[in-house]
């Protein structure tokens, strides 16, 4: 049976992979010595020596066992062999080429192309199928996908298992186990088989199945090191080394050597690096693999993710809401608007602030350019009464100018007129709120009179419905009289609570503020007022707001972080749970980045997962806050933000396991249980 080369009419493309020129003529120097090789472990204040001193030399094409009981140093040297350990003293050449030199990504490479390792224990991945166990050290290799799956499908096929390739390890039996090892041995065409104690876990029928498979191997041109305890199973091998006690005893021919004519080689070339995305599209299978082989700890990692991004959206949106909802009700009072208030600039104005008068008003409108209507301004609160109802509001004295400088008509009735204010005439305009609660039922309260301070008011204009302002309070809740009347009836002494000015040009406003500081300068002989024009307050409203949802959005990021710092916590213990998942990577060919890029793809793709999640969710939730009434303002910007945030998250915190995992050592992650 030749295991190497497809039969004719199988179907499949040559399934080698060589590595070296097979019809060239037989190499004469030694594919692998040994020289004086010392492995040394510290122990308490001395070392133990694992080895101690060995020097051997392998041909290409040979079969070679290596022979000795538990501790005497077999393992060891196997490792050595393989390049999955550096010896501590000696040196070590495959195909004359120093591996001390070699850095970590090299001796990957070393191994990807020179070494396939049959364990006896199988060293299978058990969430993957036969065939994805097979394919992983041509992953490594940088082997197209297509030429992978084909070239393991026909080495399964050839080995007896072409029914079971889609099948997971714990489906198989223990010889059929050892086959897909064998298999994924030769996935490569590596020259040089390691084959570590093959048959002690299997029967006796199945042992010597795969001890002529080792033969059949031997006389294709590979080069096959047996590490075995066992007399029988060495004595099948052409060349037997006895070590003991980390010291070769013996190294003797069995039978003659029939090495193959031409013997497969090591290629030492070991540049050459993988194609990121190839890598990178079997790290994230391999990420969701992963994922759904612990499901439940995968939704409880997400969650957090999750919270995360939906928090930080939610927030967002409720900020960017609240933002806009003030700087709606700002702009509805124009960009065109001068409040003139009593008071010192940075004092603190009071309702006992006597220094703006109605003259003051008086004096603006006729001396003043580029105004388009003065509205003088005094408020208190009284209860109004009509019938058996009372009812307490803000009582607002104004001029006809009320209604321009507010932008805020009136829709039924009408505004009283300069006449008015001339005649003190006893009349009221209502708000909304004011005129529901006095004339219950819907009763029309136009030409209805209502008491203030048991003063008869004639009820002549309705306000339009305002709603709620930038801090909550109802605009509605108002009645409007005439300045005049409200001192004479209401108010008492003459001074004013503001004074609102309506600029005829914006692009003068700052001329107009100025010319009328200058005004009230020279009639106050002080400058006892404040003078603010809309758009100063919009853009303090807007630096306010802004902070406001900067902290919405920094008390959601906390949550996010939290996130990360689950994954990241998550991702360690993975690590520590798949250490000999990672050994057996390494020794298939994996380096450091293929190892770096396979766990951080699973945090970014955990964190992808719970951001996209989170986005919902998120964008739900606000929606659901919007139905209920509180102002919110999705936009592109947050949820792009969150899931950016949130991947961001996973690269960050999923880098530590990520190199944890990388820079493990291989002969101990294989031995980890």
């Amino acid at each position: 049976m030749n295991i190497m080369t497809p039969g004719p009419g199988d179907g499949h493309p040559p399934a080698p992979i060589p590595l070296a020129d097979p019809t060239g003529s037989p190499p004469v120097e030694p594919l692998i010595v040994l020289e004086n090789v010392s492995k040394l472990y510290p122990s308490g204040e001395g070392v133990v020596r694992a080895l101690d001193e060995v020097s051997l030399t392998i041909m290409p094409g040979e079969y070679v066992a290596i022979m000795g009981q538990s501790g005497s140093g077999k393992s060891t040297l196997m490792n050595i062999l393989g390049c999955l350990d550096r010896p501590t003293l000696g040196r070590y050449l495959v195909a004359g080429r120093d591996v001390a030199h070699l850095d970590a990504d090299e001796l990957a490479a070393l191994r990807c192309r020179t070494f396939g390792f049959v364990f006896q224990r199988y060293n299978l991945l058990p969430a993957i199928t036969a065939e994805e166990n097979v394919e992983i050290p041509a992953i490594y290799a940088g082997r197209p996908r297509g030429e992978r799956r084909a070239r393991a499908d026909d080495l399964l096929s050839r080995l007896g298992l072409g029914e079971r390739a889609r099948h997971l390890p714990t489906q198989l039996s223990g010889g059929q186990q050892q086959r897909v090892s064998i298999a994924r041995a030769l996935m490569n065409a590596a020259p040089v088989l390691l084959a570590d104690e093959p048959t002690g876990a299997l029967d006796s029928a199945s042992g010597a199945q795969m001890l002529e498979f080792l033969a059949e191997l031997h006389r294709e041109g590979f080069t096959i090191i047996l590490i075995t305890h066992d007399k029988d199973v060495a004595s099948n091998a052409e060349r037997l080394v006895r070590i003991q006690d980390g010291r070769i005893v013996s190294d003797t021919r069995q039978r003659p050597a029939t090495l193959p004519d031409h013997p497969r080689t090591a290629a030492m070339d070991l540049a050459a690096r993988n194609a990121f995305l190839p890598d990178l599209g079997e790290a994230v299978k391999m990420a969701f693999r992963s994922m759904s082989a612990n499901a439940f700890r995968t939704a409880l990692t997400l969650l957090g993710v999750v919270i995360g991004v939906a928090a930080v959206i939610a927030m967002l949106a409720i900020g960017q809401g609240s933002k806009q909802q003030v700087l709606d009700r700002l702009a509805s009072l124009g960009t065109n608007i001068l409040v003139i208030r009593p008071g010192a600039p940075g004092v603190r104005t009071t309702g006992s602030n006597v220094s703006l008068t109605p003259e003051d008003a008086d004096a603006i409108a006729e001396e003043i350019g580029n105004i388009r209507a003065v509205s003088p301004d005094r408020s208190t609160s009284a209860t109004m009464r009509v019938g058996n109802i009372d009812y307490a509001t803000q009582i607002q004295g104004s001029g006809p100018g009320f209604t321009t400088s507010r932008d805020w008509a009136v829709t039924e009735g009408a505004m009283f007129s300069q006449a008015d204010m001339d005649g003190y005439a006893p009349v009221v305009v209502l708000g909304r709120t004011v005129a529901r609660v006095l004339f219950p039922g819907g009763r029309d309260p136009i030409g209805q009179y209502v008491l203030i301070k048991n003063v008869p008011f004639e009820v002549i204009g309705l306000l339009a419905p305002r709603g709620a302002n930038a801090f909550g309070m109802d605009q509605d809740d108002i009645a409007v009289v005439p300045l005049t009347t409200g001192f004479m009836r209401i108010f008492g002494r003459r001074f004013l609570n503001s004074i609102t000015v309506t600029v005829a040009d914006t692009a003068g406003i700052d001329q107009t503020q100025a010319e009328i500081s200058s005004l009230l300068q020279r009639r106050h002989r002080a400058e006892d007022f404040q003078i603010r024009n809309t758009a100063s307050m919009l853009e303090t409203a807007t630096a306010t707001a802004d902070t406001l949802t900067g902290l919405l959005a920094s008390v959601a990021a906390i949550s996010l972080i939290v996130g990360g710092i689950g994954v990241m916590n998550i991702m360690l213990v993975s690590v520590t749970e798949r250490t000999r998942e990672i050994g057996i990577r390494m020794a298939t060919g994996a380096r450091r980045a293929n190892i770096m890029l396979q766990f951080s793809t699973e945090a970014l793709v955990i964190c992808g997962a719970g951001g996209l999640a989170g986005v919902g969710l998120g964008v739900a939730a606000a929606l659901a806050l919007q139905h209920f009434g509180m102002f919110v303002t999705l936009t592109p910007g947050p949820p792009l933000l969150a899931f950016a945030c949130a991947f961001l998250t996973g690269l960050v915190f999923g880098f530590l396991p990520a190199r944890k995992a990388a820079h493990l050592d291989p002969v101990a992650a294989l031995a980890y249980e």
